[in-house]
């Protein structure tokens, strides 16, 4: 007996139900992700990933793809030996198989994520990855089979010299190591209050600066980040709108 409380309980579902109904009224909430599909015992991807890529799709007017998109990613899962899907491999992994279905050619687009993944840059895959796709992926380059951190050097005493005027602790630090072009406008918000700041600084915003599409082998374009929006925009071969999708995929990590 869990001694749960089941009058509060009760009590707060009730405050909930007109709160669903409206976000189901205005088409935020789709009833698709409401419902029991026991192909989600197929396709293993979390779902708060499966809800925003609907949405996704949506706006992308590719709702269609939807199951095509799902049934993609346990093949993408086994060609790429079996990653365990939680964030950050499940979000790489929906997101190839958007790519895969969306350009109509499998593995045309790959993330730079997938092909850290396949180089060993996230660790030994835990099956054998299919050859055939490997190819496609890197090529012939050279796969590392060393724990990827040892390949790192120690940067914390370079990354603290170069954010000395800015952070106070070693949170500030990290914040800086890991999001270098967005830290600084951060922290000067967070330790200058009475600065105004032309363009307002979230939390979510601290994000990865670029992220880097890959043709094969080749580089497509660098998606600029939320603080680069200002600056002159580069022609892609793809759609910017679809690389917003991408995007929205690896902001559901908290929802894994």
């Amino acid at each position: 007996n869990p001694e749960l409380n089941m009058d509060a309980l009760l009590e707060v579902a009730e405050y909930f139900k007109p709160i669903r109904d409206k976000y189901m009224e205005e088409k935020i909430l789709d009833p698709k992700v409401l419902l029991t599909d026991p192909q989600t015992l197929k396709y293993q991807v979390p779902g708060g990933m499966l809800s925003n890529l609907l949405s996704q799709l949506k706006q992308q007017g590719a709702e269609s793809k939807y199951e095509e998109v799902l049934n993609e990613v346990p093949r993408v899962r086994k060609e790429l030996g079996y990653p365990p899907l939680v964030t950050p491999l499940s979000q790489m992994v929906g997101t190839q198989a958007v790519f895969n279905v969306l350009t109509g050619q499998r593995y045309k687009i790959v993330p730079k994520e997938i092909k850290d993944y396949v180089k060993g840059l996230y660790g030994q895959a835990p099956a054998e990855l299919d050859p055939e796709v490997k190819k496609l992926i890197i090529g012939d380059e050279e796969v590392i089979t060393v724990r990827p951190a040892d390949l790192i050097g120690n940067e914390l005493e370079t990354i603290k010299d170069e954010v000395k005027d800015l952070a106070q602790n070693d949170e500030d630090v990290l914040a800086y190591a890991l999001f270098p072009q967005i830290a600084p406008k951060y922290l000067e918000a967070k330790y200058n209050k009475s600065t105004e700041v032309e363009e307002e600084v979230n939390v979510e915003d601290l994000k990865l600066d670029t992220e880097k599409v890959e043709e094969k082998d080749e580089v497509i374009e660098e998606v600029p980040s939320r603080s680069k929006k200002s600056e002159e925009k580069k022609e892609t071969k793809v759609d910017a709108d679809f690389f917003e999708l991408i995007d929205s995929m690896y902001k559901e990590r908290s929802d894994d």
